[in-house]
């Protein structure tokens, strides 16, 4: 069956001398991997390019629900990204965000909030001019959501820690011991209340960007069973020193 569906390319790898396998979040059946022939060939009819890690493509692929792997028929380009490969700081958050996002994915069914939410950020990411410092942590909170595990959003003075185990405010900290400071509890509550196109005005030091990202990947831990570790976070703490 041949399906027509929009995506984002999560990863490459090379396969035989002229093949490249990918592992594609698409629009209409979730995370899903295809092998494309032929692209590596000098004269190749499709762009290895367009199978770069982030790219937001237009495909025609084949679908079989008993298969684990199909092929790609046609790919193009859905977007021509303008600045996102070029800057290395707006690189390495898509690439954090591209990592999170494959790893917190549990199963390949389609999931078209998510899919929508996801290519509507790179997007953005590759288009705005303000400041995207924030974007990674806005992102993780709000990814949350489409995960299962959105934070419940009761921050007051009486309840302001946030519990990561609970993913909510408390009002006194909990003996577990997973739980946020009432600065970065403040900033979470920020994040989960400003929309995206806002979430620049949102101020906080470079190290308190650090730590949140930190608490927020052991939240991530917390919720999702065998939440495997990430790699990018740390290139991405260091580019945006």
């Amino acid at each position: 069956m041949l399906i027509k569906t929009k995506g984002i390319i999560f990863r490459s790898i090379k396969y035989s001398e002229t093949s490249i396998i990918t592992d594609i979040f698409t629009e209409k059946k979730g995370l899903r991997t295809y092998i494309i022939s032929g692209v590596r060939k000098k004269n190749a009819r499709v762009s290895a390019s367009l199978l770069q890690v982030m790219s937001l493509v237009d495909l025609v692929v084949y679908h079989r629900d008993d298969k684990d792997m199909t092929r790609i028929k046609e790919i193009k380009a859905a977007h021509i990204y303008q600045s996102l490969p070029f800057e290395i700081a707006k690189s390495s958050v898509g690439q954090f965000m591209l990592e999170l996002t494959r790893k917190a994915i549990r199963e390949p069914e389609e999931n078209l909030p998510m899919f929508e939410f996801v290519y509507e950020i790179f997007q953005f990411l590759d288009e705005t001019q303000l400041s995207f410092s924030n974007l990674h942590l806005y992102f993780m909170l709000r990814l949350s959501g489409y995960l299962g595990f959105m934070p419940e959003d009761n921050f007051s003075k009486n309840h302001s820690f946030f519990d990561l185990r609970e993913g909510m405010f408390v009002a006194e900290k909990e003996l577990h011991g997973y739980f946020l400071q009432e600065e970065q509890s403040q900033l979470v509550h920020e994040l989960l209340t400003t929309n995206l196109q806002e979430i620049h005005h949102i101020k906080m030091s470079r190290d308190t960007r650090k730590e949140l990202l930190r608490q927020l990947i052991i939240f991530y831990r917390l919720q999702i069973e065998n939440f495997p570790d990430l790699n990018s976070h740390q290139i991405l703490e260091e580019v945006l020193e």
